[in-house]
């Protein structure tokens, strides 16, 4: 029960959060607006992450450091994925092309499960491994969440779009 309310209680603050930005914002405004969202999207994952492990304040004290170096070093490697795949975009498909994306694509594969191979050690460290095996699992749904409501959203406007 605790747990449904929770996910109620992100979702409905990820709607408030999300309110779309007028079309007079300025960039800066929009890039404040985009920073202050991504903030309480990571404040929202770290409430949920919080309640799903229910960290011991001794657990939580040794596990938030390493949490956040393994955070900084999946985003860095996302960065870096989406930078190399925009430069691929426009750039015509051919046979070489491709194999070259799939390549790159499999390196950045092959760099999370490094990272997260890596993390599991360090997390082992200063958590029981059930609590290990529930970060990964906490992780996949918090994101999940974020993705349906990404969707739901789009859908939203397309259907107001539409009337």
């Amino acid at each position: 029960m605790k747990r449904c309310k929770l996910i109620w209680m992100v979702l409905a603050f990820l709607s408030m959060a999300g309110l779309p930005a007028g079309d007079l914002l300025a960039q800066d405004a929009q890039q404040e607006d985009a920073a202050a969202k991504q903030d309480k999207i990571k404040s929202l994952e770290i409430l949920y992450i919080s309640k799903e492990l229910d960290l011991t304040p001794e657990e939580a004290q040794k596990f938030w450091p390493v949490y956040n170096k393994y955070s900084k070093e999946v985003n860095q490697l996302i960065t870096e994925r989406r930078k190399k795949a925009k430069e691929l975009k426009n750039v015509p498909r051919t046979d070489a092309v491709a194999e070259e994306a799939m390549d790159k694509e499999l390196g950045y594969e092959r760099k999370m499960l490094d990272i997260r191979t890596r993390y599991k050690q360090e997390f082992m460290k200063v958590l029981p491994a059930r609590k290990v095996s529930n970060l990964y699992r906490a992780e996949r749904e918090f994101r999940g969440m974020m993705i349906r409501q990404l969707k739901e959203r789009k859908d939203n406007r397309m259907m107001r779009r539409h009337k």
